[in-house]
């Protein structure tokens, strides 16, 4: 999906679309145009942190969640500037399901970061971020059915891309967080309900998952895809597959330490589907190579910087994260192993992004300081 068509209006917005017309300022024409999903920083420099922190490299790992605190205030304050200063803008890609499916990163970034900060123990802070997620999961959730089936918005095939599985990463994020403050919060029977409730909402996240990896691999079969639209987005089916793994491996370490109802009966379930989707995430990532050679050495798609490539950084950071922890969980010795080395394949990918997003900055600043003097 192109920059265009992320910032293109529903049915009906044309109008409002002119109505608010792009400013002059780079702030504000950055603003204007910004990327709904841009979140997916913020969620890719958690989980390359938090992969770090697992393979033993606390320093880079801190480094990593200072990062991701920054990223995190900056971009919800742009979040927050761009509805207060575009409105028109801003409820037009909310209305458009196939830039609302976007706004998911939100979920997944402050979820990320909660986990990142359980270590430290602030005082609730994590629960807090935790609590603001998963209203905004229902509020997204519900709101993105009801424009679909409700209103009429729905989307055209071709529109339907790896992005939408960010849909499952939200889901399964939430699931993630409640298996990991149920170690950290002193209630009474705490660990029980969030136990429960990290095992349902991984339910609901793995249905998801086989609706929309359905509907995404028919568009790849039956509709010929552009390199424009073969994308950093189509990354994210597999970091659906890992992040799922890891809410699985979630339930079964709190199983471990607590009883979890419901567990018992399902443990079996839980265990060989979270196999059965790290097997094929794992088989998906030749393919997205593939994928990637073609788009960019075969029909020669320029290597620029896109908001988008972050989603392709974090399936890396969260594939090393799962199978660290469904490692431990199921004594599958090789996983752990595997995770050590494909750590840096996430740090990799992480530098690899930021330098091209400080190549844009510049080169943005450069031409802005040449218009500059052309108009002296």
């Amino acid at each position: 999906m192109t920059r265009a068509s992320l910032d293109a209006p529903a049915a009906g917005g044309a109008g409002q679309e002119r109505a608010e017309p792009l400013p002059r300022g780079r702030v504000g024409s950055w603003l204007a145009t910004m990327d709904p999903g841009y979140f997916a920083a913020v969620m890719a420099t958690g989980i390359v942190g938090i992969s770090a922190g697992l393979a033993g490299w606390p320093l880079l790992a801190a480094a990593l969640l200072w990062c991701t605190v920054v990223l995190f205030v900056v971009l919800l304050g742009a979040y927050v500037a761009r509805a207060v200063r575009f409105p028109r803008r801003f409820s037009s890609s909310l209305r458009d399901p196939s830039t609302a499916i976007a706004y998911f990163t939100l979920v997944a970034g402050t979820n990320v970061l909660a986990s990142a900060l359980l270590p430290y123990r602030l005082g609730g802070l994590e629960l807090v971020l935790g609590i603001a997620a998963a209203a905004l999961w229902l509020v997204l959730t519900y709101g993105l059915l009801c424009s679909i089936v409700l209103a009429g918005n729905r989307p055209p095939l071709r529109d339907i891309n790896g992005l939408w599985l960010v849909w499952v990463v939200g889901t399964q994020s939430v699931s993630v967080l409640a298996t990991g403050l149920a170690h950290h919060l002193p209630w009474p029977d705490a660990d029980r309900a969030l136990g429960v409730v990290g095992l349902l909402v991984w339910g609901v996240g793995i249905v998801l998952y086989l609706v929309l990896v359905v509907i995404i691999v028919l568009r790849l079969l039956l509709i010929e895809t552009t390199p424009a639209e073969m994308g950093p987005a189509y990354w994210i089916l597999m970091g659906a597959t890992a992040i799922s793994v890891l809410a699985a491996a979630g339930i079964l370490a709190l199983g471990r330490a607590a009883p979890v109802p419901l567990l018992p009966e399902m443990r079996s379930f839980v265990v060989g589907f979270a196999v059965v989707l790290w097997a094929f995430g794992t088989w998906f990532i030749p393919m997205l190579v593939l994928f990637g050679l073609w788009r960019y050495l075969v029909r020669r798609y320029p290597w620029t910087y896109d908001p988008k490539l972050w989603g392709a950084v974090f399936p890396l950071g969260m594939y090393a994260v799962a199978s660290t922890e469904l490692g431990r969980e199921i004594a599958f010795g090789f996983l752990p192993a595997l995770a050590a080395v494909w750590v840096w394949v996430g740090v990799a990918g992480w530098c690899a992004v930021l330098a091209l997003m400080v190549a844009a900055v510049v080169e943005g600043l450069r031409q802005a300081r040449d218009r500059t003097s052309e108009t002296l």
